[in-house]
């Protein structure tokens, strides 16, 4: 079996829990930035997004359960490294607008629900078109965004290390 994260021909090494622990290299602790639109943000949780939640309070195994079954779950058996680009994504801008990124980038309806007809058209595809696809629509979101001149750097940075990791045998 082909792993579509390092592209060797091993077991996939992405599982949640090493993708969370990559995730949290990116996001760190509790923030209250204004020039962030999640505004509080713990872990990479936001109150924006999570208004019931505790954010300033948010333990870290809280954080992963959100995690798992908000951004990590909803796309069932996709491969890992797209798995790990959207989730990472979803993070920033939330799963629908980062699972309808995906569904652009391969060519289905965007309207933000994983499905069959999505899951299949994925399964039809190379892992490394999709990934550079997704980061091509990716892109062009970030441009559009009103914090784009003050988070951009950081945005493309974060992008352009996914991408270095998912071409490693890590």
């Amino acid at each position: 079996k082909w792993c579509a994260g390092c592209l060797q021909k091993v077991e996939c090494y992405m599982s949640f829990d090493r993708a969370f622990d990559r995730l949290l290299g990116h996001e760190g602790g509790y923030s209250l930035n204004v020039n962030d639109p999640g505004g509080e943000t713990n872990w990479g949780i936001s109150k924006r997004s999570y208004p019931g939640v505790d954010i300033k309070n948010l333990t870290r195994e809280q954080a992963a359960q959100i995690y798992l079954r908000d951004f990590w779950q909803p796309l069932g058996d996709a491969p890992a490294a797209v798995k790990f680009q959207v989730f990472d994504f979803a993070v920033n801008s939330g799963i629908q607008t980062a699972i309808r990124k995906l569904q652009a980038a391969i060519g289905v309806a965007d309207d933000g629900h994983w499905g069959e007809i999505s899951a299949a058209k994925l399964a039809s595809m190379d892992v490394n078109d999709v990934l550079l696809r997704y980061m091509a629509q990716r892109l062009r979101f970030w441009v559009k965004c009103s914090a784009w001149p003050t988070m951009g750097a950081g945005w493309v940075n974060r992008a352009a290390l996914n991408l270095e990791y998912a071409s490693k045998d890590n």
